[in-house]
């Protein structure tokens, strides 16, 4: 379990984390579930079968305070984690504050949806049901945007944060570095529902974008606002499916007669090769994010250095 230099592997550690991480989230979404069981208490006792998802479909905070539990209590294991298996800061861990990342990052996850949805739709590979003029706005809009708010720093904390930091102390390689976040990433999507053989490896992918951004910018901001805008443009603007998951978005889009390789089916649009592109696309627009950020400190290292 030890290397040579007497520390825990970083694969134990990571296995230990994800352990610790399922059980969490099954203690922090019980509030959540109790109370929809309350809810849908009188259709048990008149022996009408309940599906749970269509369930929670009928109460969406409901849905946010089981789920959003749960990522919190992701959020909570992977903190005490670093701090005191891993001995390390908040700051170590990547969380070093950059507006300009974060905001860059809210940017590039929407725009790359937007730039999906508008392909698809000129294309006619998709429909919307409701037009532009006309969003269907409801308690989902809201509902959603904390949860994915929620998701994209939990995931990006551990699957980033966690697991990368972790390998990095460990003296793995880079690539080691980039291949197992990414694939530990799109494994804990396995089971989610309508999974693709092509949703899996764009999960495996958009990992690896994420990985090089935070390898860039030395900071986990930028990776998590395109997290969330990616998700939450999907699923609540333009009414995809995410990962699988049951799409509430203020236009409702038809992907019925569109190319199933394109639109990703029922998995949603990461399960589409059109994702793909715009995946590839990000790594450009962050390599020349980096570069220009680079470039634009320069000349402030070289005036303290004359100074």
């Amino acid at each position: 379990m030890k290397n040579n230099k007497g520390q825990i592997r970083a694969g134990w550690l990571i296995l230990l984390a994800l352990v610790a991480m399922l059980v969490a989230q099954q203690i922090f979404s019980l509030p959540g579930a109790m109370l929809l069981f309350l809810y849908e208490l009188p259709a048990l006792t008149s022996s009408v079968e309940i599906d749970i998802l269509q369930a929670y479909d009928g109460h969406p905070w409901l849905y946010v305070l089981t789920q959003g539990g749960a990522v919190v209590g992701s959020i909570v294991v992977t903190y005490i984690f670093w701090r005191f298996v891993n001995k390390g800061s908040l700051r170590s861990l990547g969380f070093r504050w950059s507006f300009a990342d974060f905001a860059y990052g809210l940017f590039l996850g929407a725009a790359s949806i937007t730039v999906i949805f508008l392909l698809l739709l000129v294309t006619g590979n998709v429909s919307m049901d409701n037009s532009f003029g006309a969003p269907a706005f409801s308690a989902y809009t809201v509902a959603f945007l904390v949860m994915y708010i929620l998701v994209g720093l939990s995931e990006e904390m551990f699957f980033r944060g966690y697991v990368m930091s972790t390998m990095q102390s460990r003296g793995n390689p880079k690539w080691a570095v980039y291949l197992v976040s990414a694939v530990v990433f799109s494994l804990a999507h396995g089971l989610n529902p309508n999974v693709s053989w092509l949703g899996l490896l764009n999960i495996v992918f958009v990992g690896v974008l994420f990985a090089y951004m935070f390898l860039e910018t030395d900071s986990l901001w930028l990776p998590i606002g395109y997290h969330m805008t990616w998700n939450y443009f999907q699923g609540n603007v333009f009414g995809f499916a995410v990962s699988g998951t049951t799409p509430n978005g203020i236009y409702n889009v038809s992907i019925e007669g569109g190319n199933a390789w394109l639109t990703g089916g029922a998995f949603g649009l990461e399960g589409g090769l059109a994702a793909t592109l715009l995946i590839l696309i990000g790594f450009a627009a962050t390599w020349v994010y980096g570069r220009k950020k680079r470039m634009s400190a320069r000349p402030a290292v070289r005036m303290e250095s004359v100074l």
